[in-house]
């Protein structure tokens, strides 16, 4: 029996092309050897289900069963012309070519004359990365590099093929990396609507705004299924529910791709999509990014692997693969996953490329080599800043044999194939592309309309006593810290990798909640006045109170329990006010995820989830606010992705289940109060070390003397420390002694925050995140020292001399985290996550320590 691999390999080794020609396929079995036994297909008839299948620890943790899966059929075919092109340019290329085409290089990391040389496959844009090292370039920047990227990629003054680079882009609510464009709600919105014909528009809407600037693949759709929802990319998902998700899948693809065996796709007006992170992304262990899925086989195939059959069958192009692991093994290396079940039981005929750096977490490799992913089936490396060094291993690895070079042929067949789909060798560059350059498409009327209907149809009433819809002609007051922010509503993945705090000028065209809400009200000759804090002069008729969380993106985005940050809570107290006062309250949240808000959930009349709506904020207020006689305009169609809890943990069970939803002609109810008791201790953001005067819980401030001798805890002020020569106050930031004073008159001593519970940071390495602190400096020391510590006797401190100059504010500054990695510091085991040594009589005051992403001030790695 010829398995489908065989055949793919046959039809483009280079040592076998003479003996493959023949029409009938003779003595194919004997020109190339069999795969291993991982990646045979599966027999004609369903075998016996092996033991363990139902087991989350199986006998062979981590080893699928590709004849337990379902088959399906890959619906795009290449023509023999197309793929007599594809086997001639791999017979001349170099083992260095051929390598260079399963490599993908972050765009600021590489520059067009980087491509010339090492000729990669693919360019990536992470989520910090913009052209010419502008993450805020307007969008010409975007298509000119473009164009750059590809005239270097199909340079042949060296005697090379030339093949046409790809770029890949995280366009994942709209083409979001780009000023001006179109922001449709984050997918736990869109799983809100129950809408798959919207969704099909929401994609082609998309692929058209990314051909705009030149590209041609996105990163997108995620088909996960959170499970978790202190999982910190829940919101990426658009159900809990396989069935849900699954039944986007193809509309996303039709809208992206165009029909499932559509080809030649930059002549028209779509892009290619990759659906991601093959497997179980969702399915981690207390929802931890990047963790480990300790399920069974059989919740593996039948709820995390279900979207996969729509999107074969839906013609994905590519597929991504997870940084997570399946009972204790990397994806990214998984053979009879990637190999076994994707490419060979569902006939998956695209290629797979791994997540950022993910081939780094593999066992015994490294972001700099690994081969063991190649091997196990993956096409394509993302190797954002490492690609010089992964492409030197794999080309020394292929040349000693060790990486069959019919494995690396299949590779480079897979990503030249969808090259050749997706129309590269034949249109051109990017600015001569259909669409390219007709700037007037970003955010578009047309586009914006079809997003705002996506907010309309995304939102969930929770909660109504009687007092909505609004009467459009009523003054309105409108509340809460997250009413007049559209980054906010945004999310991650908005500009920057995280989304949070990008200034309003960047989202031209764009709509607040609130400016939605005040444009609803004018027009039918009422008002709305916005008052974070709930004050007025002038007793509304009614109050909106928008909260909710800040944006995050990936793990920065986990939670130890389904609650918001102290500090978002503020809110709350707003609710509380207001109705006292007689005034109909309706809470509006801004969420990536259910969460326990009963506090808010009593406090208010109405509570609408507003899930994170993008840039169309006017959508929300074409469901709360009516005509002028009351009577809604658009009513409540949303239902919930998944079960909203009951309290902070999920072991206490649901407050609303899966598909709860009231609308305007839902009965009225009497609302018996909650109890606002989470459950668990709110500890608020595991990545922000001290805050509001105190660190945070687990850990402890620390003072003594440089040498970390004489130590004592500070927990409370005044305080005398390093044999009275550090005296500690407290200060005004941000709240009353919200900060810390150290007043040192000589010698020298050592500020750190530590644990007695040693914390791993070692995927924040995949990501540009830097140790940052927020401090004024009063008096600048002689001299400075910032670093981490790690627990282990062979574990290295890591410190840097720091410039900290006299300031009369408070300012952040940050210090790259891989700086400290690179001088040893064990990430998996950092005891002391702050460190500040000062040396000579100084003063300095200490608002915040917390790990995070673009600090104003980058401290230098010296």
């Amino acid at each position: 029996m010829i398995t489908k691999l065989q055949a793919s390999l046959c039809a483009i080794s280079l040592a076998s092309l003479a003996g493959c020609s023949a029409a009938n396929g003779k003595n194919m079995e004997a020109a190339i050897p069999a795969p291993p036994a991982a990646s045979q297909s599966a027999a004609s008839q369903p075998a016996a289900v092996p033991a363990g299948f139902d087991n989350a620890v199986p006998a062979t943790p981590g080893v699928a069963h590709p004849e337990q899966w379902p088959s399906y059929t890959y619906p795009w075919k290449p023509s023999a012309e197309a793929e007599a092109r594809v086997r001639a340019l791999i017979a001349k290329m170099t083992v260095e070519e051929k390598v260079a085409q399963t490599v993908q290089a972050d765009l600021s990391t590489i520059t067009p004359a980087d491509l010339k040389k090492y000729k990669l496959g693919s360019i990536l844009v992470g989520g910090n990365t913009g052209p010419y090292n502008d993450d805020f370039a307007p969008a010409p920047m975007w298509l000119k590099a473009a164009d750059e990227f590809y005239e270097a990629s199909i340079d042949k003054s060296d005697g090379g093929v030339g093949v046409p680079v790809i770029w890949g882009i995280d366009a994942v609510h709209g083409h979001s990396n780009i000023i001006g464009a179109t922001l449709f709600p984050h997918n736990v919105g869109l799983g809100a609507m129950r809408d798959p014909e919207l969704i099909e528009r929401i994609g082609h809407v998309t692929a058209k705004e990314i051909r705009v600037t030149g590209q041609e693949w996105t990163f997108a759709p995620t088909v996960t299924v959170p499970r978790d929802y202190r999982w910190g990319r829940s919101y990426e998902g658009y159900s809990s529910d396989p069935e849900l998700v699954t039944s986007y899948v193809g509309a996303m693809l039709r809208g992206l791709q165009g029909a499932p065996d559509n080809e030649n796709l930059l002549a028209q007006d779509r892009v290619i999509a990759s659906t991601k992170h093959f497997l179980a992304d969702g399915g981690t262990k207390n929802g931890v990014d990047q963790g480990n899925a300790e399920i069974s086989e059989k919740e593996l195939r039948d709820i995390h692997g279900l979207p996969y059959g729509a999107a074969i069958k839906g013609g994905v192009a590519t597929v991504m693969i997870s940084h997570s692991a399946w009972q204790g093994r990397k994806m990214t290396a998984n053979d009879s996953l990637i190999t076994g079940v994707l490419k060979n039981q569902m006939d998956f005929d695209g290629f797979v490329l791994s997540d950022w750096n993910a081939h780094g977490q593999v066992e015994g490799c490294t972001n700099d080599q690994c081969p063991k992913a190649m091997t196990a089936g993956l096409d394509m490396y993302m190797a954002p800043d490492s690609w010089k060094a992964v492409y030197e291993n794999l080309v020394s690895e292929v040349k000693a044999g060790r990486i069959p070079m019919s494995r690396l042929d299949d590779a480079v067949y897979r990503v030249l194939m969808v090259k050749e789909r997706v129309g590269l060798f034949t249109n051109g560059k990017p600015s001569s592309r259909k669409l390219a350059g007709q700037w007037d498409l970003l955010g578009a009327p047309e586009h914006r309309a079809v997003a705002r209907e996506a907010v309309r149809k995304s939102l969930v009433l929770l909660k109504n006593n009687g007092v909505l819809p609004l009467k459009a002609n009523a003054r309105l007051l409108v509340a809460g810290d997250a009413a007049n922010d559209i980054s906010r509503q945004s999310g991650g993945w908005t500009l920057t990798w995280q989304g949070k705090d990008v200034p309003e000028k960047y989202f031209p065209g764009a709509t607040t909640i609130f400016k939605g809400l005040q444009q609803a009200a004018q027009e039918a000759g009422g008002s709305a006045q916005l008052s974070p804090d709930g004050s007025y002069k002038q007793k509304p008729d009614a109050a909106i109170v928008v909260f909710g969380e800040e944006s995050y993106a990936e793990f920065q985005g986990d939670l130890s329990s389904l609650q918001l940050a102290p500090e978002l809570t503020k809110p709350y107290e707003t609710m509380k006010k207001l109705k006292a006062q007689g005034i109909p309250v309706i809470a509006v949240m801004v969420t990536g995820r259910p969460l326990f808000v009963n506090p808010a959930l009593n406090a208010s009349d109405a509570f609408v989830v507003t899930w994170l709506p993008g840039s169309e904020g006017g959508g929300v207020a074409d469901v709360l606010v009516g005509d002028k006689m009351g009577k809604a305009r658009f009513d409540f169609t949303g239902k919930l992705p998944t079960g909203w809890p009951m309290k902070a943990k999920l072991e206490d069970g649901e407050l609303y289940p899966f598909g709860y939803g009231l609308n305007y002609a839902s009965p009225k109810s009497t609302w018996t109060n909650l109890s606002e008791e989470p459950g668990v201790e709110n500890t608020g953001d595991s990545r922000v070390w001290f805050a509001n005067g105190v660190p945070a819980s687990s850990w402890s401030l620390m003072v003594g003397n440089a040498d970390f001798t004489n130590e004592i805890r500070i927990s409370t002020v005044p305080s005398d420390a390093a044999e009275g020569r550090m005296k500690i106050t407290s200060s005004f930031y941000k709240v009353q002694e919200g900060a810390r004073r150290f007043e040192l008159s000589s010698g020298s001593s050592a500020i750190s925050l530590r644990s007695f519970s040693p914390i791993n940071i070692s995927k924040e390495m995949n990501a540009e995140l830097y140790l940052m602190f927020t401090t004024k400096v009063n008096k600048a020391p002689q001299k400075a020292m910032l670093g981490m510590s790690c627990e282990g006797a062979d574990c290295k401190n890591g410190f840097v001399p720091v410039d900290l100059p006299v300031s009369s504010e408070f300012k952040t500054y940050g210090l790259p985290l891989k700086c400290l990695r690179d001088k040893g510091v064990d990430m998996t085991k950092i005891s002391a996550s702050f460190v500040l040594s000062l040396t000579g009589p100084s003063d300095i005051e200490l608002g915040e320590v917390f790990m995070g992403t673009d600090p104003a001030n980058i401290l230098p790695c010296k």
